[in-house]
């Protein structure tokens, strides 16, 4: 990353690696909250200059470290300052809705030093469609700064007639603030003498502030958070070193990408410009995470309940039952200029709500909770039936209607994802591959779980529906030429005769045949789907690849942990290996073996994953791809109607120990150890806690 961020709950900060926000930066930089920019600039000078940066650390998303000098500073031939003198350290995180900052100043000269420290922060308030360019409109404006002694005040009142305020204060006496705002600091040190100068950066609403704690004390009940979340979470461990990382990386960056909006814990969809509910990518990290920490899907489950759409409004594409895509809470949402209040335009969200809720009721057994869930889930499944299926022909078909929504309505969103092979585009109502999938396993799912409440005749109509949805999807999605299931079908019923990774997610849905579901399962690590670092977006073959692009070839980890979980599922163990061992490899060459949200498409043969550039790191369905390789790798499913927990083990290869503990299922916790023995893996229970069975296979 050419950035450093760091998060806690709704407030985010992105900086240079040096820990600045530069003035006129045209990248985004800055301390974001409820879709706002409370501060666009900061930056600290030495006598003035800007220091020379050390070292800068980002492996703790919740901390920041950053070590800077001072250049050499001399002027007539008289000294000023020696090159690096000085260290400066800071140091800063978030808690409680307020940015901690601290500059440790040291003294390495060996004699005693005097020079000046400046800090100079700013705040523009622009919202954040603005600034990424996506949209305009009628804003409001500041309306003020004022300063005192040890603070400053930034004022903004919106279109909204929101007051938007950034305080800033600091604890050290400044020796001035210069009319830009700009604070000075005198210090004087004397050899490896050091002084500290806390800042506290508070974002404020209405006049809502954050209460403003001792720094030490706040940073000890963070880092507390973080050490419950640990041990709250899937403990694994193994004699591949990369795997543990990975799977380390991944835990860390879902903790601090998890919000509560007052529903329990979900994870917003990544940083920078995804810190919001997103209905897609939420539902399926938390689908992720069910082997590591199934309470994030209550939560996230909880959280689209509350924002289910209730009406029909075309603006937002809101239908009633449907969960919504993307809330955003800044001041062209606020002001109704975006549809984002949320907006409603996605075909997937709505089936994934079913799926997890199943999905999450086998892992937990929770019945009490999907019964609470029930008319959500009802609204939800009259959505399929009556806006989903608006012709009646069994699929799931998408179209826009909002003047300012979104075309195309899957998680490849982009306007040339959905392509025939002769270069045009498909044209909407469209019927996307994968959301069949979700549809078929939602409703196969949770049948069952609905007779065991009491609603036979409804799961008999969800059979029912189910098993004509099949026979659709077989006659009309599968293209006997290519072996696979195309993309699509755009309105008027053509095959969209692209090969692309979408028909990977169908494989943990049980729709495909056993016969296709082989084809498909040997197709995604074919060549020219699969380059060595993981599976392609579209094959290298079809008329649209594009290893560059954001949908066309691109590889994206979260899509290929739901073609993995598939895989596995399914019984295509060397495949399911095959792909764990593709992006293994690529999150090598990525710092801190964090795999970002997408990468190009290009073959291993490169020696290197290609970055993708605006790729958001860390990104919650790219942190949670690790963790369904535990899954993928115990061959691990939960049965809550059975109780009953199946289990096929494999190892990946160079792995000969792979120990698994507190894997939360039922009313407990399951720890096992998979070793290789003989060339061949062999369990061993270490405890069973669940009250369910083990089905060893």
């Amino acid at each position: 990353m050419n950035y450093r961020v760091i998060k806690e709950n709704d407030l985010f900060l992105m900086t240079d690696k040096s820990g600045d926000i530069p003035d006129n930066d045209q990248s985004g930089l800055g301390l974001y909250t409820r879709d706002t920019r409370f501060l666009s600039r900061m930056e600290i000078r030495i006598n003035n200059q800007r220091p020379i940066l050390l070292s800068s650390a980002a492996d703790e998303n919740y901390i920041s470290t950053i070590r800077l000098t001072n250049p050499h500073m001399e002027e007539d031939g008289k000294l000023i300052l020696w090159r690096e003198s000085v260290e400066i350290e800071r140091t800063r995180f978030i808690y409680e809705g307020a940015l901690y900052e601290t500059f440790k100043l040291t003294s390495y000269y060996p004699k005693a030093i005097q020079f000046d420290f400046s800090v100079l922060l700013d705040a523009d308030f622009t919202d954040m469609f603005v600034i990424r360019g996506f949209q305009h409109g009628k804003l409001g404006s500041k309306t003020g700064e004022r300063s005192a002694p040890g603070e400053r005040v930034i004022s903004y009142l919106g279109a909204d007639e929101l007051l938007r305020e950034t305080k800033v204060k600091w604890d050290t006496q400044e020796s001035r603030i210069s009319e830009t705002g700009e604070v000075h600091f005198d210090v004087e040190l004397k050899h490896q003498e050091s002084v500290e100068i806390a800042f506290f950066i508070a974002p404020m609403i209405n006049g809502n502030e954050p209460l403003q704690h001792e720094p030490k004390e706040a940073m000890n009940k963070l880092r507390a958070s973080y050490a419950s979340w640990n041990a709250s979470s899937t403990s694994i461990s193994s004699d591949m070193p990369l795997f543990n990382k990975l799977y380390h990386r991944g835990v860390q960056d879902l903790r601090v990408l998890l919000t509560d909006l007052g529903y329990g814990q979900f994870p917003v969809a990544g940083l920078p410009w995804y810190s919001v509910p997103f209905g897609r990518d939420s539902l399926i990290a938390a689908l992720q995470m069910l082997s590591s920490n199934p309470q994030i899907a209550k939560g996230t489950l909880l959280t689209m309940a509350a924002y289910q759409g209730q009406k029909e409004d075309e603006w937002r594409d809101e239908q009633p039952g449907k969960v919504m895509h993307e809330i955003r809470y800044g001041e062209l949402a606020a002001t109704n200029q975006v549809p984002f209040t949320p907006y409603y335009g996605t075909i997937d969200a709505t089936p994934l709500f079913l799926l997890l809720t199943a999905e999450y009721y086998h892992w937990t057994g929770d019945l009490d909770f999907v019964s609470s869930l029930m008319p959500h889930l009802n609204a939800a499944l009259n959505w399929i039936k009556e806006y989903g299926d608006y012709d009646k022909d069994s699929f799931v078909e998408y179209y826009q209607k909002s003047s300012k929504g979104i075309a195309n309505q899957g998680w490849k969103d982009s306007a040339d994802s959905v392509i025939h092979s002769n270069g045009d585009y498909a044209e909407a109502p469209i019927a996307l591959v994968e959301v069949q999938g979700y549809v078929y396993q939602a409703l196969t799912r949770l049948a069952p779980i609905f007779k065991s409440l009491g609603h036979e005749e409804q799961a008999e109509v969800m059979e029912k529906d189910a098993a004509r949805l099949r026979t659709r999807f077989e006659e009309d999605f599968w293209m006997n030429d290519e072996q696979f299931y195309a993309i699509a079908l755009d309105k008027d019923k053509k095959r969209v005769d692209s090969v692309t990774s979408n028909a990977g997610h169908i494989l943990m849905s049980g729709i495909a045949s056993p016969e296709r579901a082989k084809a498909v399962a040997a197709r995604l690590v074919a060549p020219d789907l699969f380059g060595g670092y993981g599976i392609r977006t579209m094959s290298t073959a079809a008329t649209g690849y594009n290893p560059m692009s954001y949908h066309d070839g691109s590889v994206w980890p979260h899509d290929n942990s739901l073609c993995l979980l598939g895989l596995s599922q399914s019984g295509f163990t060397e495949e399911a290996i095959t792909v764990m061992q593709g992006l293994l490899n690529a999150a090598d060459q990525f710092e801190y073996y964090r795999l970002p949200e997408l990468y190009c498409g290009y073959s291993d043969q490169l020696g290197a994953p290609v970055p993708y550039p605006v790729a958001c790191s860390p990104q919650a369905w790219a942190a949670g791809t690790p963790l369904t390789f535990v899954q993928a790798l115990l061959g691990l499913q939960p049965n809550a109607l059975t109780r009953q927990i199946t289990i096929k083990p494999a190892l990946l290869n160079g792995m000969n120990d792979l120990k698994v503990e507190q894997l939360q299922i039922g009313n407990g916790t399951l720890s096992l150890r998979v070793s290789r023995v003989d060339n061949e893996p062999k369990l061993e229970i270490l405890s069973n806690q669940t009250g369910y069975e083990l089905v060893i296979l």
